[in-house]
């Protein structure tokens, strides 16, 4: 699923491959997105001239960027700044989204562990905004919370084609208000959540602790609630165990229901591997299934990843599907799920804490820059190999900076309240999930 602005930004970069970068900066530093929908694409350019341009120059360019990139055919409408007052959606098309084909109620395997997620889930597709609002879905990484995301703005689209459906991050919902308070777009930032039919938040554990991004929140949860528009939250944890959470979202977040995935039992792992097994077009036997189900016993992506593995070692080695070679499988993907890089934990410190990486390798002092690179010291200590003299020559220090570091974020660990536990968890799981 596609927010607008990651698609528009799709477009532009397949314009500057196909024309000369600064005509497309001239021609497209004030265009904006007005709708964007599986048919057409609505652009607002407040020149005449610029809109001609866009019309004469790029018209074509613009339909091939979305017949590549996305795979879709549209129709392409350009407004001045006196057309687009008279703009109006006759028929409200349904938000561009694309699925995964996996994420559905159909290819969800229900156990004792998901039965009522799955259910409340299924129950918010029938009855939008009717059954349970907000649904939140909580369980950690890995045990299918995204796919029930999914699985009900798939349902949803499919019984309610003109339902504007958005999705966002929890992280990427501060991305974006940053980003258009850097720009002056906070209307537009304001109108994309808060004229949602459906309102699908991924990990929204994440604006825990980010003032303004909860400020605009319970604000965008406000309308929305109050128009009776379905809302669904997934997390890590509880809203109760968000220490750094507002009171005022806590309590919003609880209204509705709250539902949680527990790791799945031995008879759901079976299935899972079955399933995932036929899907790819292999049998497993019930041997083989059950080896795997014995020996994978926490994290769904993970009972995935290891029959993926297997499809590729039985299809590039013509290995059989046994015990011996899928116990040597399970090794890989088990003991091989892989040492973070350096750069990728630094990369993932600096997405949490909204900072460059230059800045968080630099000598900048302030406390969030400080609070960050310290912690960014103490994950690579933590996580990987590094001697502390290697990890300083990561960040331009000596090997002291990094040890005092490291101790300094050992000694604020101790504290529960000032919400570096919530930090450093956050961050982990990112790295996790990337690897």
């Amino acid at each position: 699923m596609y927010s607008n602005a990651f698609v528009w930004s799709q477009v532009l970069s397949y314009l500057e491959k196909h024309s000369p970068s600064m005509a497309v900066a001239s021609f497209f530093d004030d265009a904006e997105v007005v709708e964007l929908n599986e048919e057409r694409l609505v652009v607002y350019s407040p020149s005449p001239f610029r809109k001609d341009v866009i019309l004469n120059r790029y018209a074509q360019l613009i339909k091939d960027a979305m017949r590549e990139r996305f795979q879709t055919e549209i129709e392409l409408l350009v407004l001045d700044e006196d057309e687009l007052p008279q703009f109006s959606p006759h028929n409200r098309r349904r938000t561009f989204v694309e699925f995964n084909s996996e994420y559905t109620f159909e290819k969800f395997v229900v156990g004792s562990s998901n039965n009522h997620a799955f259910s409340a889930a299924f129950a918010v597709s029938e009855d939008p905004a009717g059954a349970y609002n907000p649904l939140f879905i909580y369980g950690e990484s890995g045990l299918g919370k995204t796919h029930l995301l999914y699985a009900i703005a798939h349902q949803i689209q499919q019984r309610h084609p003109d339902y504007n459906i958005v999705y966002i991050k929890g992280d990427q919902f501060t991305n974006e208000m940053i980003e258009a308070v850097r720009t002056g777009k906070n209307f537009d930032f304001r109108d994309k959540y808060r004229n949602a039919d459906l309102f699908l938040v991924d990990d929204i554990q994440f604006i825990a602790g980010k003032d303004s991004t909860q400020e605009e929140f319970f604000h965008t949860f406000n309308t929305l609630f109050e128009n009776r528009k379905q809302i669904v939250l997934t997390s890590d944890r509880v809203p109760s165990a968000m220490n750094r959470l507002e009171d005022r979202l806590r309590t919003r977040f609880e209204w509705g229901l709250l539902v949680d995935i527990q790791p799945p039992d031995y008879e759901t792992r079976f299935a899972i591997t079955k399933n995932k097994a036929l899907s790819l077009g292999l049998r497993f036997s019930d041997e083989v299934c059950a080896y795997i189900a014995e020996n994978i016993t926490y994290n769904v992506r993970l009972l995935e990843g290891t029959v993926k593995k297997i499809k590729a070692y039985h299809e590039l080695n013509s290995m059989p599907i046994d015990i011996p070679n899928v116990s040597r499988c399970i090794k890989n993907v088990v003991g091989g799920k892989g040492v973070p890089t350096p750069s990728l934990i630094i990369g993932e410190v600096c997405r949490f804490y909204s900072i460059e990486e230059n800045t968080m390798r630099g000598s900048l002092k302030n406390k969030a820059t400080t609070e960050a690179r310290q912690i960014a010291m103490y994950l690579i200590r933590k996580m990987t190999t590094l001697s502390l003299p290697e990890i300083g020559k990561e960040f331009g220090k000596n090997h002291t900076t990094v040890l005092y570091a490291t101790r300094r974020i050992e000694q604020e660990l101790r504290n529960t309240t000032n919400g570096i536990q919530d930090n450093i968890r956050d961050i982990s799981i990112n790295i996790d999930n990337r690897l």
